[in-house]
């Protein structure tokens, strides 16, 4: 099916486009009155993930009340170690529990390498269900926890400030975190692979504590892994967004992936000069920016457009959007983006 609208996937090759396509990581979600009157219709969010035909309602929403240039499928990166046989409980107001860890061997005996139409059938059939409803007007992003980030929810049973648990094993049985990492990765290549055979037009590796490591440990337990995820995904575009990771932008520039993501602490100068001129680069508003008025909304995104140029850019915010953000906020960044990129090229800034 050709799409109408396909700015994201010109950008994030490196094509001309006529302006800086925008979307939001977590715009299909709580800041939506429409989502919480589908999420409160189910008995949770797992039913929701769980439940192709409402997963892919929400997915949608964003486009039709956001305006946004992508949509993003409704899941979650939980339910890759759920697949391999570790489940999770998503408590309100708590985030994921794992009520059973992975901290020996014998923990690891009891896990798979997953099926991703076995185990994640829901999943692809969301996607697929999307495709056919959003017919061809924007693409769909397929997405993954990266290996290291699904290890430290596997190994601490939670989100934690500090990781300690999983962060120590890569010091106390590194050779249990790597056979781990292998199972782990195994798994999401084959997923992803069946997301873009579902329908996916991009796919988004997120390592969302990529920050918690040190350069050295990111190396050895983290980067092979997503390098390997990168190599195996190649008739779609890829993201990498790894938070926090700013000693690793020489290294991503070394990937097999057509964009990565900047969260907000990078500055866009250094990043720009490290990976160098043949990445795309997606980023990185403060998603606290949405807090602000309007007035500031518009200088700040403004600013943000300048900082990266016009080429080579996909605008988004430097993490999900916050749960408590009023949605007329994020559609004032949207529209901004969009009537001030092509401003941004005519003037050749």
């Amino acid at each position: 099916m050709q799409l109408k609208n396909d700015l994201l996937l010109r950008a994030a090759r490196g094509e001309a486009v006529e302006r800086t396509p925008v979307w939001l990581m977590r715009q299909a979600g709580r800041i939506l009155p429409e989502y919480r009157a589908v999420r409160e219709s189910l008995s949770g969010f797992k039913e929701l993930v769980e439940t192709p035909e409402f997963a892919a309602e929400v997915t949608i929403q964003p486009v039709d009340i956001l305006d946004v240039d992508a949509a993003i499928i409704f899941s979650d990166i939980l339910v890759v170690p759920e697949a391999m046989g570790c489940t999770y409980e998503m408590i309100e107001k708590r985030g994921p529990i794992f009520p059973n860890t992975i901290r020996s061997e014998e923990d690891l005996r009891k896990l798979r390498v997953a099926d991703p139409h076995e185990h994640l059938h829901y999943v692809l059939d969301a996607i697929k269900i999307t495709k056919r409803a959003l017919n061809g007007r924007v693409p769909l992003i397929g997405f993954a926890g990266a290996p290291w980030t699904i290890l430290a929810y596997m190994v601490e049973g939670s989100g934690s400030k500090t990781f300690s648990h999983a962060r120590g094993m890569l010091y106390t049985n590194p050779r249990l975190a790597h056979q781990l990492l292998r199972m782990i990765t195994d798994t999401t290549i084959a997923y992803l692979k069946a997301q873009v055979e579902a329908g996916a037009n991009l796919i988004q590796i997120f390592d969302s504590w990529a920050g918690i490591l040190s350069p050295a440990h990111y190396r050895q337990f983290a980067l092979p892994y997503i390098s390997e995820i990168c190599n195996a995904i190649r008739n779609v575009p890829v993201t990498v967004f790894a938070k926090g990771a700013f000693f690793a932008m020489e290294d991503f520039s070394k990937l097999n992936c057509e964009t990565i993501g900047v969260d907000w602490n990078m500055e866009v100068s250094k990043v720009r000069q490290q990976v160098g001129p043949n990445k795309t680069l997606q980023g990185n508003m403060d998603p606290c920016l949405l807090y602000s008025s309007f007035e500031t909304i518009q200088d700040e995104t403004i600013k943000m457009l300048k900082e990266f140029g016009p080429h080579r850019h996909i605008a988004n915010l430097g993490h999900g959007v916050y749960p408590d953000t009023d949605p007329e906020k994020v559609k004032c960044f949207v529209q901004t983006v969009k009537e001030f990129s092509p401003v941004l090229r005519s003037e050749g800034v």
